[in-house]
């Protein structure tokens, strides 16, 4: 295995946690968005009226997007697996 090979590896290894990562913690950013002009609006500045929602949102997320994140992750670790020969 050359360098190449394992900067490759390394850039698909971070592109795939990016993606699965993606729907969770976009919810959790747009939720945690909406429920700070919310507290700004009203002046309420209580961290567990923050913290609540975003939390429910993002396990709300993982749970609708878990079979794509689980089909994402089989892809990417049967490719790695199956290229281990090639590689050595």
């Amino acid at each position: 295995m050359d360098p190449q090979d394992a900067v490759d590896l390394g850039r698909e290894a971070l592109l795939i946690a990016t993606l699965v990562a993606a729907p969770i913690l976009v919810s959790g950013l747009v939720v945690g968005l909406i429920v700070g002009l919310l507290q700004a609006l009203t002046q309420i500045q209580e961290q567990t009226v923050a913290f609540v929602p975003k939390l429910v949102a993002m396990v709300l997320a993982l749970a609708f997007s878990l079979p794509w994140v689980l089909a994402r992750l089989l892809d990417y670790a049967s490719g790695l697996i199956s290229n281990i020969p090639n590689t050595l």
